[in-house]
């Protein structure tokens, strides 16, 4: 995959990877507008992200690391906790190497 910029003015530490979730659609298929209330569940709960940056210990005890900046991943569903990037005010997540298991190759348009 190819490398992206991180931007947001946080740096993982340790086994800490740092993501980007996917943007949660505002309406349905059908045009139906979705309520704040059900986006941000659904956003808390998304387990689809973009690898943005990956700390330094992260996969150390692997053959090779299971993501690199610029991958699409998924990981456990609660796993980490949200972060706001001091330096661009999007919203982020803070995992464990250990919770992304999976990474996507090819997704549907």
């Amino acid at each position: 995959m190819s490398d992206i910029a991180n931007l947001s003015g946080l740096k993982p530490l340790g086994r800490a990877v740092l993501v980007k979730p996917y943007q949660i659609e505002e309406k349905t298929a059908g045009g139906i507008l979705l309520p704040d209330q059900v986006r941000t569940k659904d956003q808390l709960a998304e387990q689809k992200a973009i690898v943005v940056e990956v700390g330094p210990w992260c996969w150390r005890d692997e053959p090779a690391p299971r993501a690199q900046p610029g991958d699409k991943i998924l990981f456990s569903k609660w796993a980490g906790y949200q972060a706001i990037g001091t330096a661009d005010g999007e919203v982020y997540r803070v995992v464990n190497d250990s919770d992304i298991f999976m990474a996507i190759t090819s997704e549907k348009e």
